[in-house]
């Protein structure tokens, strides 16, 4: 066995590894259950739409929801069965989302698995955008099936909360949705926040919806009160504070009495 495919996968065991250190570190899951309990109850359906090594799918059903989760990476999606693949109530596809269905080619960064992504351009300029991407290399190419939003909507119903981090390629995800979901969020990072702008214009096309952030692995909201989407898209074109990634959570205006059924029935 030659040297070269040893090396790559001791970088990909290390790049998991890492992973696996941060997102199923003790004491993790109590934060994330707290902060998705305004958005999902018992019977509920979540989308966890790149969910890597199922974090955000295991405090899904830690509050009694079903979860339709997809990762298109082969060596995740493998982490990702044993993790959370037996729990009931979980569903893992092994594909990405985006506008249309079909393949796509998606770049893996054996060394960061966080960071391979469908993106192309994302993908192309953002170091030069982002210190903390400079050293990041896509070393493998791999061809993967795509399905979107709404064709999982016919399949499964139509989810509470769908989670969309996928690097880069959030916007494309939401062109796949044809309607207005209860609540979504999606990743944004430094160097790349027109991504993010693009996705408040979408959601607001979609439906009347407020926003509001949070920065980084917290799980603290920036703002007291939800942000209209004019609000959130001047937020992110001044900079999003110089924050180097988060998550933009959005909410139908609609949803505030849905929320409180959904804390009446886990009292």
């Amino acid at each position: 066995m030659s040297q070269r495919p040893l090396a790559a996968r001791l970088r990909q065991g290390l790049g998991i590894a890492r992973s696996l250190a941060v997102y199923w570190r003790p004491g993790r899951q109590p934060g994330l259950r707290r902060l998705y309990a305004d958005f999902l109850g018992p019977g509920d359906l979540a989308f966890d739409v790149g969910a890597h090594l199922g974090d955000r799918t295991a405090a899904f059903v830690g509050l009694g929801a079903r979860v339709v989760a997809l990762e298109p990476q082969p060596a995740l999606y493998a982490w990702l069965n044993r993790l959370v693949g037996r729990r009931p109530g979980v569903t893992l596809l092994a594909c990405a989302a985006g506008a249309a269905p079909g393949q796509a080619e998606l770049a893996v960064s054996r060394a960061t698995p966080t960071v391979s992504t469908l993106a192309e351009r994302w993908r192309d300029t953002l170091a030069a955008r982002n210190p903390g991407f400079r050293q990041v290399r896509w070393e493998e190419r791999v061809t993967v099936p795509v399905t979107t939003l709404d064709a999982l909507i016919a399949e499964y119903g139509e989810p509470r909360f769908c989670k969309i981090d996928v690097e880069g390629f959030e916007a494309q995800v939401l062109e796949g949705l044809s309607r207005p979901l209860a609540a979504l969020s999606v990743e944004f990072v430094d160097g790349a926040l027109e991504v993010a702008e693009a996705c408040v214009a979408r959601l607001e096309a979609l439906g009347d919806y407020r926003f509001n952030a949070i920065a980084g692995e917290s799980r603290r909201w920036r703002w007291a009160e939800w942000q209209s989407p004019a609000a959130a898209r001047q937020w992110l074109s001044d900079g999003a504070e110089g924050l180097a990634s988060g998550d933009l959570y959005a909410r139908r205006v609609d949803t505030t009495a849905q929320s409180s059924a959904i804390q009446e029935r886990r009292a």
